[in-house]
């Protein structure tokens, strides 16, 4: 891979090697000192144009894990506010020798224009409602800790999937890698022909959490939202929350995955994100060593 703009792109065995590198990095992070020299004299700059904790953080600090310098450009304090077009940002951050640029947007395929324009490799850090692969990635990451292996498993994505990049990323990694992948939601948040993609659209919660492996809530995309698509969040959390009781449906191993932020109430009872089987900090986690994983194979493992 010279980019990872996506996940629907690269090919199986690809993304199995970004997974069996990331057990290698997730044993660095649990060393005392958490600290190897394979980027030294590398620079990754991380353009974050939306905002961002996790994702921007776990950037930050996969590259500072790897001995790479790690830059940090946000949309007010660049040059951005001058009208500068993003482009010419982009190329001038190249031209200060770069070796790497992680993109974050509000608008879907920002990361691929930008990949065209440069010579560097270019990851994208959540487009819009496109894509979010580093997401995805970690996710699986997260299953095959679990369980072992991600063939055969049933994965339940519950929640707005229509504005969720997460969802999308995980629906093309997952089946890829040979997950029985359901959705389910709100009739309004479910995009139309998604069956398209290898997936069982699921008419209720119970139906999708029924024997379910992996059970990943989303949360409400409300920046994303044009218009009222359900009655009230208090309606929302009462047919579509997974309640301790609910998540009886699913096997008795399963696991429950988040990518944050986590709507308390809303999407997911604190009683089941806060205790077993919740995978919600594991999955925090596994994000640094993912995006470890992943700047070393795009710039590391070049050298």
């Amino acid at each position: 891979m010279k980019q990872l703009l996506d996940t629907e792109t690269p090919s199986r065995e690809e993304l199995e090697r970004i997974l069996d590198t990331t057990e290698a990095m997730l044993e660095i992070s649990q060393r005392d000192i958490k600290k190897v020299p394979t980027l030294r004299g590398r620079t990754v700059i991380n353009m974050f144009l939306e905002p961002s904790t996790r994702t921007r953080v776990s950037f930050e600090i996969a590259a500072k894990r790897l001995s790479a310098d790690a830059i940090n450009v946000t949309a007010s304090g660049s040059s951005l506010s001058k009208a500068e077009t993003l482009s010419d940002m982009a190329r001038n951050l190249s031209a200060m020798q770069a070796d790497v640029l992680v993109v974050r947007d509000r608008n879907a395929g920002v990361p691929a224009m930008l990949a065209r324009h440069l010579s560097i490799p270019v990851i994208n850090a959540g487009d819009g409602n496109h894509e979010h692969p580093t997401q995805a990635l970690l996710d699986a990451f997260t299953i095959r800790q679990a369980f072992g292996n991600i063939e055969g498993r049933v994965v339940s994505i519950i929640g707005d999937v229509a504005h969720s990049r997460v969802a999308r990323s995980n629906i093309h990694a997952l089946t890829k890698l040979g997950a029985e992948v359901r959705i389910a939601g709100p009739p309004t948040m479910i995009p139309v022909g998604v069956e398209q993609f290898g997936v069982k659209p699921c008419t209720s919660i119970d139906e999708a959490l029924d024997g379910a492996h992996v059970v990943m809530m989303l949360r409400i995309q409300m920046e994303r939202l044009e218009g009222a698509l359900f009655p009230s969040v208090r309606e929302y959390a009462s047919t579509w929350g997974l309640s301790r009781e609910r998540l009886r449906l699913a096997r008795p191993d399963a696991v429950v995955l988040h990518p944050g932020p986590v709507n308390r109430g809303v999407e997911i009872q604190s009683e089941v994100a806060d205790a077993e089987p919740s995978r919600i900090l594991d999955q925090v986690t596994n994000g640094v060593a993912t995006r470890m994983a992943v700047l070393y194979l795009l710039t590391g493992d070049s050298q």
